[in-house]
């Protein structure tokens, strides 16, 4: 059965960082099939970063040079280096692997994906 599970979360104040961990299992691949999002308390679920099928990266704006996706697919992980944090970053974040056919989509709308995770909880103080 596909799983994904996040790890990494936790509590930093503004300006801190954080790395997210996405571990898959029970996938052929994860390679350029991957992305991250976030829902706050209150507000939909949002993309964060994810790969585009040609193998680059797409970040939401509010994250832009602040936020790094990475993945290792021999370990099957994906990562989400988190700099700068700010109050506003605070959420859930969850990891999901997205459809085959899917892939010329923007990686950052949702319904492209079939599979998440259970989320990780990033909490960031002022």
């Amino acid at each position: 059965q596909p799983q994904l599970v996040e790890s990494g979360g936790g509590s930093v104040q503004a300006g801190g960082s954080l790395r997210l961990s996405c571990e898959a299992s029970g996938f052929t691949d994860i390679n350029n099939f991957m992305g991250w999002f976030r829902q706050a308390p209150g507000k939909e679920r949002e993309g964060v970063a994810g790969y585009t099928g040609y193998g680059g990266t797409l970040y939401a704006d509010s994250v832009k040079g602040r936020f790094t996706i990475s993945q290792d697919n021999a370990k099957k992980t994906l990562f989400l280096q988190m700099n700068n944090l700010k109050p506003e970053d605070s959420a859930m974040y969850y990891c999901a692997r997205r459809r085959y056919s899917e892939r010329w989509r923007s990686p950052l709308l949702q319904d492209g994906y079939d599979y998440w995770g259970q989320g990780t909880q990033v909490t960031v103080s002022s």
